[in-house]
């Protein structure tokens, strides 16, 4: 599924969730994009409090890839295939996420930096359980002393990764400070695409000037379900935002139901505004509001719809 010059929709946790990976296909239908990163032993217990274990990829009408997380290769393997069945394009096993539940305590994500045995045992079971390609996500290091993230793409490609992604920081960094993503060389051996304060053309071109196979969209990608279209000159920002934002919002009830969709919505709603005039009292009406029917008027109300 891979091609050079793709340009990906990063997995975000509590964003890019199905609703939300709706919306970025009505304007790049064929961009791959990736789930918020799936924990393997919630997957594999099929915990029916979490709505995207029952997800099936194969009707969003675009790649897709799922992300996993977890520290046991077994289990990986086995949440690899139950993703597989469920219609996923290809497999990305998390390397990189930096939180302390999921890089400390649990002893995955950013960890694996720190275990490059472990990441291979990981790849290598996730690899032979599936027949789709399986990719890794990763930063530079663990911290400034480690930045050894050219040698976990050597464990990648000796385990069976088909390509990764690399964030232009370390863990200890977190997400702050600009990301520095280095010049990827003839030596590396799978091609790698960039992550991490890429959000328009210019730093696409620039990434891909400096080596890098494709690019992967992160917070770019918030209030601006389009900007995938845009940079690939297929789409622009609609002249009208309020309809799309109703659209996200009934899909997101429909998706989570009503009580957990409408306090899940009011971050997107607060991105859709960013920048516009009478914004902060905008996002004062949202926060206060648990009624489905009053967070439509607002938002109707604030964009100026004609259909409250």
């Amino acid at each position: 599924m891979f091609t050079n010059n793709q340009i990906f929709a990063a997995p975000l946790a509590g964003i890019t969730d199905r609703p939300f990976r709706a919306m970025m296909r009505r304007f790049a239908p064929d961009a791959p994009l990736v789930t918020e990163m799936i924990s393997c032993h919630s997957l594999v217990q099929m915990r029916r409090g979490c709505v995207r274990n029952f997800d099936n990829y194969r009707d969003e009408l675009g790649p897709v890839g799922a992300q996993i997380f977890g520290a046991e290769p077994d289990i990986m393997a086995d949440a690899a295939r139950i993703l597989e069945d469920n219609g996923a394009t290809w497999i990305d096993i998390n390397m990189g996420c930096p939180v302390p539940k999921v890089a400390t305590r649990a002893g995955a994500g950013a960890h694996l930096m720190r275990d490059h045995e472990l990441a291979g045992k990981i790849i290598s079971a996730v690899v032979r359980a599936v027949n789709i390609p399986v990719s890794i996500k990763t930063r530079l290091g663990w911290d400034d002393d480690h930045r050894d993230w050219m040698d976990l793409m050597h464990i990648a490609s000796d385990s069976g990764a088909r390509f990764a992604t690399l964030h232009g920081r370390t863990r200890a960094q977190l997400y702050v400070g600009p990301a520095r993503l280095p010049i990827i060389g003839p030596d590396c051996p799978l091609p790698i695409i960039a992550n991490g304060d890429i959000s328009d053309r210019a730093t696409v071109d620039h990434v891909l000037s400096i080596g890098y196979a494709g690019a992967m969209i992160g917070r770019g990608i918030l209030g601006r379900p389009w900007i995938i279209g845009d940079i690939l000159g297929t789409a622009h920002m609609p002249a009208k935002v309020g309809p799309i934002v109703l659209e996200h919002l009934e899909r997101t009830l429909t998706y989570y139901g009503t009580r957990t969709g409408v306090p899940l919505f009011r971050k997107h709603a607060a991105w859709y505004s960013a920048g516009m005039p009478n914004s902060s009292e905008f996002r004062i009406r949202v926060n206060t509001t648990s009624d489905a029917g009053m967070l439509k008027k607002i938002i109707s109300e604030f964009w100026g719809c004609v259909d409250a």
